[in-house]
């Protein structure tokens, strides 16, 4: 069916489509917004699965010993393997076990091609407002779980398995999300789509948003750092493999398909609890206890050894990252906010804070998983752990910036006290209007406003005035 007949009264209301230079764009034939969507799902994941092929037939040529199977059918079950992985589904290697340390670089590859595809439907069946942005992902999101489910049995092989339920949710999920992010963002540009959120709530998202940047900014630096330091380990891991020049291709884009992880790990050592590689083994900033790793060079940037062997003003700066976040997310959210609130101020910053460590702890989560049954069956940092010490971190660091920042702008302009707030969350500021001075009244002119209790006595000039 389509969604762009026109509403009854009250509802929505329509939001025009733009062209290039704001230009409202032309009408173009409808289709129906399932076969918009069907469509859009087919062309996204014969795209995703034709430049995976596509790379995988490289490393295949280049290098026919990685065991890809025989033939054009081993590259296309490989290709489906690499393609799910893409959409963080695990893997059950036979004489392995499961494989669930996935990169996350891979996701944004079928990512981005769900939001273009998301604003693809809003064009192709003329969706014209907002709340029907969710239709059109639905519209999206349940024939590309289909297909997801259905390259998930195709690529089954006697040595790998990919898992069918966690292939249907992870595709479902993931072009919900993206497909509706970019149908919103086919109906307006993100300044009109911001308007549509309450004044506070946004304050809250840019402070989220804030800390967030801090922290991935941080981490980032730290991965890049630590790798810095061990380049010559990473070169020599390189050198190991002799991967050959198509190889070494492929290897680099493994390594930067699992750079998300990389920083995350590194936001959760600047956090405190770190994380592990294995049973047994800990990486944190007072020290790392490390087994045999696999032989990949990214993880060359590992450090090793029972104590922290990094200056101390370094390893300052590493732990106080978190603390700069909350910090930072606590000034984002008094700044947005659409008025002071002396009383509210940190508690807002805490909800700012608290998300941001929520968020932290979930994609800490998807970052590890078990490369196997046995010793490294345990990769990765704990979510639970990492959400928890952030919340603390981050949240309360947030609450004490906004509490404070949020008295300082008060103290400094006083008028500025939140009143009441109205339906839509908004308040105005509590205005005390200065005393107004008596103005010079002429004689014989009374100001009956002003009895002054019943007390005052006034003089008629014109009494006893017989002409008058």
């Amino acid at each position: 069916m389509s969604v762009s007949a026109e509403a009854p009264p009250g509802s929505a209301p329509r939001v025009p489509r733009r062209g290039a230079g704001g230009s409202p764009r032309p009408e173009a034939p409808s289709r129906p917004l399932a076969l918009a969507g069907g469509i859009a799902a087919c062309a996204v994941a014969a795209g995703g699965l034709a430049v995976l092929t596509t790379l995988t037939a490289i490393g295949w040529i280049t290098a026919p010993h990685m065991g890809l199977g025989s033939g054009l059918p081993g590259v296309l079950r490989a290709a489906g393997v690499l393609w799910l992985v893409g959409h963080h589904v695990g893997i059950t290697v036979r004489g392995v076990g499961p494989v669930g340390m996935l990169p996350l670089g891979l996701v944004l590859l079928p990512g981005a091609l769900l939001v273009r595809a998301g604003r693809w439907v809003v064009q192709a069946a003329q969706v014209t407002r907002l709340k029907h942005v969710g239709y059109a992902a639905l519209a999206v999101a349940f024939p590309y779980a289909l297909l997801t489910g259905a390259v998930a049995l195709a690529s089954r092989t006697p040595v790998a398995s990919p898992s069918l339920p966690q292939a249907v949710v992870a595709g479902f999920m993931l072009a919900l999300c993206a497909s509706g992010l970019g149908a919103a963002r086919g109906l307006a540009p993100w300044r009109e789509l911001a308007g549509f959120v309450g004044a506070r709530p946004r304050s809250v998202i840019m402070g989220v948003i804030a800390a967030l940047a801090t922290l991935t900014a941080a981490g980032a630096v730290l991965a890049g750092g630590s790798l810095a330091v061990h380049l010559a380990a990473y070169r020599a891991a390189t050198d190991a493999l002799s991967p050959g020049p198509g190889g070494a291709v492929l290897l680099l884009l493994a390594g930067l398909g699992y750079m998300p992880n990389a920083i995350i790990w590194a936001v959760a050592y600047a956090l405190g609890p770190g994380f592990a590689f294995g049973s047994g083994t800990a990486v944190a900033p007072t020290g790392s206890a490390l087994g045999a790793v696999p032989a990949f060079p990214m993880l060359a940037a590992l450090p090793a050894g029972p104590r922290s062997g990094v200056p101390v003003w370094i390893a300052f700066a590493v732990l106080a990252a978190p603390y700069l976040a909350g910090v930072l997310a606590g000034l984002v959210t008094v700044r947005a906010a659409p008025t002071p609130m002396l009383e509210a101020a940190p508690l807002w910053g805490f909800v700012a804070g608290g998300a941001a460590g929520i968020m932290t702890g979930a994609a800490a989560a998807a970052s590890g998983g078990p490369l196997g049954a046995g010793r490294l069956v345990s990769v990765g940092p704990s979510g639970v752990q990492v959400g928890l010490v952030a919340v603390l971190e981050v949240g309360v660091s947030a609450a004490v910036t906004a509490g404070l920042a949020n008295w300082l702008l008060l103290r400094r302009h006083p008028g500025r006290d939140a009143g009441p707030a109205d339906e839509d969350g908004y308040t105005e500021p509590l205005r005390v209007e200065a005393p107004v001075p008596p103005a010079a009244q002429r004689p014989g002119v009374v100001d009956e406003t002003d009895d002054a209790g019943g007390h005052r006595i006034y003089l008629d000039p014109w009494a006893g005035d017989e002409d008058l």
